[in-house]
């Protein structure tokens, strides 16, 4: 049987209980049968993860909602109308067909329907939902190319190559409340978005880890990383820096400059913006990853977000 890009072949992985990673629109998932806790604790294994981050399950039809989730919310089926297939994650009450370890022991757990359609036919073809985090060690650089995948997870058992994620970085999860709905993790879909839908609940959230990508360190390269705001360290030797630029008015000095867009759209910076730290990562001639940053608005809320926790650990350093 051939092993490139076979999808029976990914599906039947799947159906064994081996991990498979594939794209979404957003970023390369390690997939794993979100039924089976055995082949879901393989993820966790894999990629380093802690116990105590919980997955997202992907489906492609919404049928499963039912079967995944204990309360019926016509909320829900009205996002999932606007947004679905697409980058937005719901975090609901959990059924007992879930398994803990997905959900690392919580009530509730993160379903959403990905706008790709390699993944919505690993999904369909394999009859499974599909558990899956980003496909890359713990607190690393989320990979947006198969070629991002094999170098952090050489011994994940498959990869179906889709090219380039079309988004770039990880989808918007929400929590619905009472009074309409919360933002536990930013994305390229904002809060301006799904208030088109519902009103926004601006109470004090939750600061317990109950979703993907809410710990302090994450999206990190394994060289030094840094956004250049005001409080830039002046001794930053630029002459071994490489810049995500974004206006081109932080260029001057640095040995190497990748361009996130031509022409300031927020969205070529969330598609780009990984790309380009692997890029800088696997370079000989770079020491330190400078990033330009972005007004906190809009899809700039979800670009910061994730630069912010990129340098965290290196600026506590």
């Amino acid at each position: 049987m051939d092993r490139q890009n076979n999808m029976e072949l990914a599906a039947q992985l799947i159906q064994e209980g081996k991990l498979v990673a594939f794209p979404t629109e957003t970023v390369y998932g390690l997939g794993a049968n979100a039924l089976d806790p055995m082949a879901v604790a393989k993820i966790f294994l894999l990629k380093e993860r802690p116990s105590f981050d919980p997955l997202i399950i992907h489906i492609a039809d919404l049928e499963d909602i039912k079967k995944l989730t204990t309360e019926e919310d016509e909320r829900v089926y009205q996002l999932a109308e606007r947004f679905w297939p697409g980058s937005l994650t719901l975090v609901l009450p959990k059924s007992k067909l879930v398994p803990d370890i997905i959900t690392s022991g919580l009530p509730t757990v993160g379903i959403r329907m990905p706008a790709n359609e390699i993944a919505l036919e690993l999904i369909r073809t394999s009859g499974r939902p599909i558990a899956a985090p980003s496909a890359n060690k713990f607190g690393r650089i989320s990979p947006t190319t198969a070629a991002h995948v094999r170098k952090q997870l050489p011994d994940v058992d498959y990869i179906l190559d889709g090219g380039k994620t079309t988004v770039g970085i990880e989808s918007t999860i929400i929590e619905l409340t009472e009074k309409g709905f919360r933002i536990l993790r930013n994305g390229i879909i904002t809060k301006e978005d799904i208030e088109e839908v519902l009103p926004f609940d601006d109470s004090e959230k939750t600061e317990s880890i109950v979703a993907p990508g809410m710990v302090k360190s994450h999206y990190s390269p394994v060289k030094k990383m840094i956004v250049a705001d005001e409080d830039i360290p002046l001794d930053i030797d630029k002459s071994k820096a490489g810049l995500l630029s974004f206006t081109g008015k932080y260029e001057n000095g640095y040995r190497k400059i990748i361009r996130v867009s031509e022409n300031n759209d927020l969205k070529e910076y969330a598609v780009n913006m990984f790309d380009a730290m692997h890029t800088f990562e696997d370079d000989n001639e770079i020491d330190i990853i400078v990033a330009e940053p972005v007004a906190e608005t809009g899809i700039g809320k979800a670009i910061m977000d994730r630069l912010r926790k990129a340098e965290y650990n290196w600026r506590r350093g």
